[in-house]
Parts: C-alpha cells; structure tokens; sequence
C-alpha cells in the first residue's frame, strides 16, 4: 500500500510536513556556521580596536579571563549537546532542564540575541563597504547609501540562508578563512617591520586597573558571542551529538586564542607606530599603509565588511532554526515549524528574520540615528541576549545532567561559576547606568522578549495546548 495511504473515513492521509534535511551537514559544516556567527574577522577589525581604547595594556588579560568564563558555559553546553540534538538548540536545553517555561523564555532571548545579531551585523558590513565604496567611487558616505547596501547585505544572507545549509557554510568557511588570512598576514608583516614581541607594558599591565576591566567586560564578552550557533543544526548535522560538541570545541579554543594573540600584537604595534587603534575606522588598513602594504588594507576592510555578512547569515540561520523548533513544539504559529519542501530550510522564519533585519537598523538611520550608533546599540541587545541565553543554560545544566546520571562536582562547580561570572557580566552591562539612550536597551530587550512570549502564549490558548501549571 502507498504510504501516503491508510485506513480511515477517506483512506487518503495528507503529505507529511516537510522538514529540515536529517544526516546532511558534515563537521566541516557545523563549524562553519559557528566560525561565521562569531564573524572573527570583524570581531578583529572593529570590536577588538574598540575594546582596546577602553582597556589598553590590560585587553589580552581580560580576553583571558572572558575565554575562561566562555569555557565553563562550553562544558554546560556540551553536557546537553552530547547528549540530545534538536533544531532549538539552547531552548532545548533549557526544556531539558527547567521545563517548557524556561525553554520559552530561553527561546525567546535566544531568538532576540540572533535576530538583533543579524540586524547590528548587516550595518556593520554596510559601513565597511560604504568606506570602501567611497574610497574608489568618491561617493559619498549618506543615509540612504547605508540604508540601501544594509538592504542588499540582508536579501544576500536571506537568498544564501533560503537556499541551503551547506551553501550558507560553504559561504561562511571561505570568507572568514580568506579574510582572517588577510588581517593575520598584515599583523606579520608589520612584526617584521619592527614590531616587539615583549611589550612590557602591557606585561606590567600599566595603566590597567578595576575600572578599565569593567569598562571592557560587556563589550569583550561579545566578541565570543554565538560560538554556540552549531547546537541550532542538531536536526541536520551528522552524528550531531558527536559532531556538534566538537565543532563548538574547535572555534572557541582556537579563536579565542586567535584574539588573545592579535590583541596583544596590535597593542604593542599601536604602541610602535603611534596608531591610536580606537579612533580609526580602518585600524587594519592604516596598519597596511604604514608598512606600504596598501593593497593589503584594502582587501582587509573588504574581508571586515564580508565577514560581518558571513555574522548575518549565520545569525539568521541560528534564530531561524530555533523559532522553527518552536513552532513545532507549538509555542509559535504551526506554519512556521514546516521546512520548504525543496529547500529543507525554514523559509518562513528566514523571511520574517529578513524583514526585521531590514526594518530595525534602517529605522533607525531614518529617524536620525547615525550609522556607527545603530551599529552600536543594537551590538548592546544582541549582548543582552546572549548572556541570558547562556545564563539560563548553565542554571538548568546541573537539573538535566541529575536526571541523566551524568552529574558530578566538577560539572555541578562548572554550572555554578558559570552561572556567577554571567551574574557579573549582566550586571556590569546595566550598571553603572549608561547615558540616555543606551540606558533604555535593557527595558526594549526586556520588551521584545515579553511580546514573544505573549505571543507563544497566545498561540498556546489558541490551540488549546496552554496546560495548568
């Protein structure tokens, strides 16, 4: 008998839902997608500058402490990634854990971090590309010109990210390899040129103290933000509860590595050649210049503006998957839990994501907001979100591990610190209180997140699944 047939009133049974393509993206794939959300390569050309103005000779000693907070929420982690694989991903985890309440809530703050990553990532591509695009065209740098490639950046990843996963991985692996080789080439050649390799500094840590740290910690935090995204591709990855812990593995050590490295050569080079790297816009390429490798800091700011399209993508393709999981689990509308039929994707989700990753930053730019602005606060939401996001992980670890037979003091010690070192860095992220605006952001987090979950509420009672507590 047909298998779209059985017994019943009619016989007819309707085609099953489509859904996301099982047993499909390789390792190399899922570290793709990770390597892409944390976009390196524009972490190196604009965040790390930035951090360094506020921290200084004491930025690679708070990058060492950040990357051992991000290694106790990679053990929470990969305590659920090891051991269950879903397209939800940390709102899975939080399920597991928690209950369906936290993985809601968690589903939601997830959701927001990725969908205001994709919106602050497409502006910062755009304004590298708009640097590049006045560079040789002399036209000039206008509202409507950074409205208008913010656009064109967004429609690429939701085409890439529409069409197929191993396309949006092939996509993400090329550009951060290419242009991570880039940035690492003009940092040696500028070694050469008379770079120090002991600066002593910044090993005397001159300068540093309890405020620069503070100053620096929310915004050095980011820079690691979305290593987690290859949970979102448990339904697709191959062998995921092997594959998935290892590619998240594979990115943070390496990367952090990475940035804790190239800030400490960039200080000391900044140092070297009288470059305040924070007050440029292209730390890189006036790097390149001073060494007479011009070419070479074109290329850099073209790779800066590529990798924070290969962040969007990235991002739209984590939150995408997450509200997918959602939705079949019926805590959003059910039509967005239904892949394309001949894509496997979760178009739904990508086309609304697209949409608001073209609404909220072009919004802003219109209402008279300046583009290095927009870049910056919706940076400070995405922020909010992940550390909530891993904050809420790392309290419902211990809880699943215990009724899994899988926890023990070191993991119970890794929950904890976890959960104390997040505790510090959210509350470093509202206080002391920021000027207006950027005092507002955690109330307009605070909003989003609200209105998802009065949505899935909504959508519960609708279908009559709400349960009694």
């Amino acid at each position: 008998m047909d298998a779209d047939l059985r017994a019943g009133d009619s016989g007819i049974v309707p085609p099953a839902t489509p859904t996301l393509r099982r047993d499909y993206l390789t390792g190399l794939e899922n570290v793709a997608q990770t390597l892409g959300t944390m976009a390196p390569t524009g972490t190196l050309g604009v965040i790390i500058p930035l951090l360094i103005g506020k921290t200084g000779n004491g930025t690679w000693l708070l990058f060492l402490a950040v990357l051992g907070i991000c290694l106790l929420i990679l053990v929470n982690i990969n305590g659920f990634a090891s051991r269950c694989a879903s397209a939800g991903g940390l709102a899975t985890y939080a399920r597991l854990g928690l209950g369906p309440r936290a993985g809601v809530f968690t589903g939601w703050i997830y959701i927001g971090a990725m969908l205001f990553g994709a919106a602050s990532s497409a502006p910062s591509a755009a304004y590298y590309a708009c640097l590049v695009i006045s560079q040789y065209t002399g036209i000039p740098n206008s509202v409507p010109l950074a409205a208008a490639v913010t656009t064109l950046v967004v429609i690429a990843a939701w085409w890439t990210a529409f069409k197929d996963m191993k396309l949006s991985g092939d996509v993400m692996i090329v550009i951060e390899v290419t242009s991570l080789s880039v940035m690492i080439a003009i940092i040696v050649l500028a070694m050469l040129k008379g770079g120090t390799w002991v600066d002593r500094p910044q090993l005397k840590l001159e300068g540093a103290g309890p405020g620069a740290f503070s100053a620096g910690l929310v915004l050095c935090f980011l820079t690691m933000g979305g290593f987690e995204s290859a949970t979102t591709l448990g339904e697709e990855a191959k062998q995921p509860k092997r594959a998935i812990p290892r590619a998240i593995l594979r990115c943070v050590v390496p990367i952090g590595a990475l940035y804790l490295v190239m800030t400490y050569l960039l200080v000391g080079l900044g140092r070297k050649f009288g470059i305040a790297l924070d007050q440029l816009v292209t730390p890189f390429d006036t790097i390149a210049r001073a060494i007479h490798h011009p070419a070479l800091g074109s290329l850099s700011s073209v790779g800066v503006a590529l990798s924070y399209f290969a962040c969007t993508l990235g991002s739209i393709n984590a939150g995408t998957r997450t509200m997918y999981s959602m939705s079949e689990d019926g805590y959003f509308f059910r039509s967005f839990g239904s892949a394309h039929p001949v894509n496997a994707t979760p178009h739904r989700a990508i086309a609304i994501f697209g949409l608001l990753s073209i609404a909220i930053p072009s919004g802003l730019l219109f209402s008279g907001v300046s583009l290095y602005s927009v870049i910056d606060y919706v940076s400070q939401l995405t922020a909010l979100g992940f550390i909530g996001a891993y904050f809420m992980v790392c309290l419902a670890a211990p809880f699943y591990l215990a009724r899994e037979g899988g926890v023990s003091r070191p993991r119970i010690a890794a929950s904890a610190s976890a959960i104390l070192l997040l505790g510090v860095v959210l509350f470093q992220s509202v206080y002391p209180v920021p000027p207006s605006p950027a005092c507002y952001l955690p109330y307009a987090f605070a909003a989003t997140i609200a209105a998802g979950i009065a949505v899935s509420l909504w959508v519960r009672s609708e279908t009559g699944a709400l349960k009694a507590a």
